[in-house]
């Protein structure tokens, strides 16, 4: 058992990407009206209200199973386990809804909650990830189900040359794509952690055929990294992530320096522009109706008190 923890912006982008399919239903659910997609969607953004400054209201998790424990599940099991996970994850007294979907292979559910509780009370996310782990480890242990041997359970201690960089790659791209929406994103995320995206172009055009990561000189197919990670299994990523109203998170934006060199390049755009259509008057005028005045200092009242003395005056002075 492994949960995806997300949070998001949009009710409705998220509501409808869980229930607007064949192979979806509700589960379970607290406080809303869980027989229409519009009314549920109405009841979350009534009670989030209540706090209206809080813009990540979405709690969204997956909770997933190997395909190993499809015949120790049931309906009813995979409820029970969303709402023992919820407890243990202090999601209480808020309205939620917990939706199976079929679609995959493996079984799966999504729960979607409000963080604003029903007295108006944030509820907190702050170190949710490794929180979640621990919790999915200990059911899964605790329920007898498949624990997997795949990358997580690698020691990244232990690995040496390419494979320690490979295994680098393939974490960093782990929780980039749990936030990002776009590839801009993707790019800035992962050049913050010292890798950078390499394009692979159809012969003769401008269609992207495939797609390598590189970190310390070393570079990956991103399908050698994990198969999720080719071009194709990235773009899906995105295109879900946007379509469940996932935002990149508050830690991910930009400083504010770097907000104000962006609006200083806006601002100088069109004074560049200026000069090469129009010409040099022009763009004197432009120049001039950007640059900001800087108004003259007061002149101090006692300023034709303190003049200086001169050296010969300051030398009879001390002879005195």
């Amino acid at each position: 058992m492994i949960a995806k923890v997300i949070t998001g912006k949009s009710f409705g982008g998220c509501v409808r990407y869980l229930l607007e399919r064949e192979k979806s239903s509700v589960l379970d659910s607290a406080g809303i009206r869980d027989y229409d997609t519009k009314a549920i969607i109405a009841d979350l953004n009534a009670q989030r209200k209540m706090r209206p400054q809080l813009g990540n209201a979405i709690g969204h998790t997956v909770l997933s199973w190997s395909n190993e424990d499809r015949a120790k599940l049931t309906v009813e099991k995979m409820t029970e386990h969303a709402r023992e996970y919820m407890e243990k994850m202090g999601i209480k007294n808020t309205q939620y809804v917990t939706v199976l979907h079929e679609d995959k292979k493996h079984p799966h559910l999504h729960i979607v909650y409000n963080r604003v509780d029903n007295r108006g009370k944030t509820i907190g996310n702050f170190n949710h990830w490794h929180k979640s782990r621990k919790i999915c480890r200990e059911m899964t242990e605790r329920y007898g189900y498949h624990i997997g041997k795949g990358k997580e359970q690698v020691n990244r201690q232990a690995l040496r040359g390419s494979d320690k960089l490979r295994y680098a790659i393939h974490d960093a791209l782990k929780s980039v794509m749990a936030k990002a929406t776009s590839w801009k994103q993707v790019e800035t995320m992962l050049a913050r952690q010292g890798i950078s995206i390499h394009y692979k172009y159809r012969s003769g055009t401008n269609e992207v055929q495939g797609i390598s990561f590189e970190k310390d000189g070393v570079k990956f197919k991103g399908s050698a990294i994990d198969r999720r990670f080719s071009f194709a299994g990235i773009e899906k990523q995105l295109s879900e992530n946007r379509a469940m109203g996932i935002t990149q998170s508050t830690t991910e934006t930009s400083t504010l320096a770097g907000q104000i060199r962006e609006a200083l390049r806006q601002r100088e755009k069109p004074i560049a522009q200026g000069f090469e259509a129009v010409g040099g008057l022009v763009g004197t005028f432009l120049d001039a109706a950007f640059t900001p005045v800087t108004p003259e200092p007061e002149p101090d009242p006692l300023w034709r008190k303190k003049k200086k003395k001169t050296g010969e005056e300051q030398s009879r002075g001390i002879s005195r």
